[in-house]
């Protein structure tokens, strides 16, 4: 299986859309949804959750680059000891929440 963008194999290589002529131009698209090609109404208008905005500004309080370092070191010298048991209760805590989450 190889991965990579759809958009830069031939039509029909990944199981859409017809099949290709030799000699064929590939259409490009305009960059442009036709619903906006008159422009956007002046009443539209976009809001950015705090969480997407700390993300966009760079300034993740989440984020330890002491912490990553120090990581980053102990996989490197080879003492950096995984605990498959805290994986599975993590991935089963996990598939549980899931599993109960109502759709909204």
């Amino acid at each position: 299986m190889k991965i990579g963008n759809p958009s830069d194999k031939p039509n029909g290589a990944n199981g859409v859309g017809g099949t290709r002529t030799e000699g064929a131009a590939p259409s490009k698209p305009s960059g442009k949804t036709k619903s906006l090609d008159g422009g956007v109404d002046s009443s539209a208008k976009v809001t950015l959750s705090s969480a997407a905005s700390t993300l966009l500004g760079g300034t993740d309080p989440a984020f330890d680059a002491k912490k990553v370092e120090q990581v980053k070191q102990s996989i490197d010298d080879g003492s950096y000891k995984v605990d498959p048991e805290v994986i599975a209760d993590k991935l089963i805590s996990n598939a549980k929440e899931l599993l109960t989450r109502t759709p909204s």
